[in-house]
């Protein structure tokens, strides 16, 4: 390898400026994953283990959510929802959810708001984003238990950024997620209300005590 000098970049920069340019055009149809309204299609069965399959649910909370799920041939079995964290998505999933399905469960595994193939979460730099806070991701999960046919849920297991979400679904609807596993993040609780100290009643209002009477005893 010969030393690179001066006059050799000269004439490497040179020859890099006098190149045709390249320009690539976007395809309009392709969208990024996770954005918009793309025509990603669910993940191919091979490669999935046997058993889980993936596919969307339409109009949860103003998305279109793409899910993986075991256990779906029985309706009657209970339902399990496993919140992926960051940067994650439901197909980390993937060797957990036919363990639970063999256990009894119908397991489903979404991919959030603005991961993966779930999609209307077209965000601009300086749009709101209202939408990602957490109590709509709560109103995300609420919405695909409901989609299923579900009024409850075994357990929601939550996982590093699904922690939290979670963990609010289970304060938010204790109703709807009957049990919570949290994984990678502990959760700090609710946050506590400022109590004020109570008002006294006016003494007019004030129950009449019964008057206590005094014993004394003498010693010998």
């Amino acid at each position: 390898m010969r030393n690179l000098t001066r006059r050799h970049l000269m004439q490497g920069l040179v020859a890099l400026a006098a190149a045709p340019a390249v320009v690539v055009r976007a395809n309009p149809r392709q969208q990024p994953r996770g954005t918009g309204t793309g025509d990603i299609g669910p993940y191919r069965p091979e490669t999935l283990p046997p058993g889980v399959r993936s596919r969307f649910v339409d109009s949860v909370n103003g998305l279109r959510m793409h899910v993986l799920e075991a256990g779906f041939e029985v309706r009657t079995r209970p339902a399990i929802l496993l919140l992926h964290g960051y940067p994650e998505l439901a197909y980390s999933w993937r060797n957990v959810i036919p363990r639970l399905a063999a256990g009894g469960y119908h397991v489903i595994a979404p991919d959030l708001r603005g991961y993966g193939r779930t999609s209307g979460t077209d965000v601009k730099y300086d749009d709101d984003l209202a939408p990602f806070r957490t109590l709509n991701e709560v109103r995300d999960i609420v919405g695909l238990v409901f989609a299923f046919g579900y009024r409850s849920v075994a357990a929601v297991v939550g996982h590093d950024f699904g922690s939290p979400v979670a963990a609010w679904c289970s304060v938010v609807r204790p109703d709807v997620f009957r049990s919570t596993v949290l994984m990678s993040a502990p959760f700090a609780g609710p946050p506590r209300c400022r109590s004020t100290p109570p008002m006294r009643r006016p003494a007019a209002l004030r129950p009449a005590r019964a008057p206590t009477r005094c014993t004394t005893t003498s010693r010998s």
